[in-house]
């Protein structure tokens, strides 16, 4: 009874989380998650929102977030070894009770977590310092994967997806996209994502955005989201889970609707970009969406 008490207060605190941190992906859950799965889904949002949150704003120096995620990789390890440590934070319970729901051996769960803990763990190292083109690269295909596989985890669980190689580009662009979003925030907490070696190259600082040097490596950038986004898209129309599909597409909208606004602003980041995607576009692509699968299925 107790036990069942302690996982209905991590599912509880779990969903707040969701619901706090983003009220559109907590609605978008509901709707498209495998129903046996939503309160898994959003553990593992909260688990990785706290996680991050720590990273990026509740650590104060540099020992105390290598601690921190040593003390997080030591329990993910020690949880898909199949033991449990005592006295959990309760954030520490949620990716607890999470993973000790996860029964098949290299799951698109378990690539989800080591994913995306990955980015964490190497940002917790890493802040403060310029990244290097090799990092940048792995940066992003860890994210890709991670997104993807967790959306076909908890999308769809029991399909059979293909594994094609343009399996994770539609994820890769978005990340492509999602950091130059957030480029010059990040600049400003130590996270700089455009190569030291383009800045010694080309004799810029991360700080200048507005240069004709940076300005041509955003360009780039977009141009390399954008093949990306349309090679991404030939596989997730491949897909027969029609909710993985149009999930995909919404994760797709919601970035090129920022290279949109980059290209109009001739490839000079901003600091803040309004959100271009809304409710009533997501449910006019999910309509199209649905209408040409039933069509191709015929």
């Amino acid at each position: 009874m107790f036990n069942q008490e302690k996982r209905e207060a991590s599912a509880n605190l779990a969903q707040s989380i969701t619901r706090v941190g983003s009220r559109q992906t907590y609605y978008t859950a509901q709707l498209m998650v495998d129903k046996n799965l939503v309160s898994d889904f959003f553990r593992a949002y909260a688990y990785f929102r706290w996680a991050d949150d720590i990273i990026d704003v509740t650590s104060q120096s540099r020992d105390e977030r290598i601690s921190f995620v040593k003390r997080q990789r030591k329990l993910i390890d020690s949880l898909y070894n199949h033991e449990r440590p005592s006295n959990l934070e309760p954030e520490e319970t949620i990716v607890a009770d999470l993973i000790s729901h996860d029964k098949i051996e290299n799951s698109r769960l378990r690539s989800f977590i080591n994913n995306m803990f990955a980015i964490i763990e190497f940002d917790a190292y890493r802040k403060g310092r310029v990244i290097n083109s090799s990092e940048l690269a792995w940066y992003s295909n860890c994210l890709s994967q991670s997104v993807t596989d967790g959306l076909q985890y908890f999308i769809g669980n029991s399909n059979p997806y293909p594994t094609g190689e343009n399996r994770y580009l539609a994820a890769y662009a978005a990340h492509i996209t999602h950091l130059l979003r957030d480029m010059l925030s990040d600049i400003r907490d130590g996270f700089i994502n455009i190569p030291q070696e383009y800045l010694v190259e080309h004799g810029i600082g991360p700080e200048d955005v507005h240069s004709p040097p940076f300005r041509a490596w955003v360009r780039n950038r977009v141009g390399q989201a954008r093949e990306n986004f349309r090679e991404g898209k030939r596989y997730l129309d491949s897909l027969e889970v029609l909710r993985c599909k149009i999930m995909g597409y919404w994760y797709c909208a919601r970035f090129e609707g920022v290279l949109d606004i980059i290209e109009r602003d001739g490839f000079t980041l901003r600091a803040v970009y309004n959100k271009p995607f809304v409710w009533f576009k997501m449910l006019g692509l999910g309509i199209i969406l649905t209408f040409q699968h039933i069509f191709n299925r015929t």
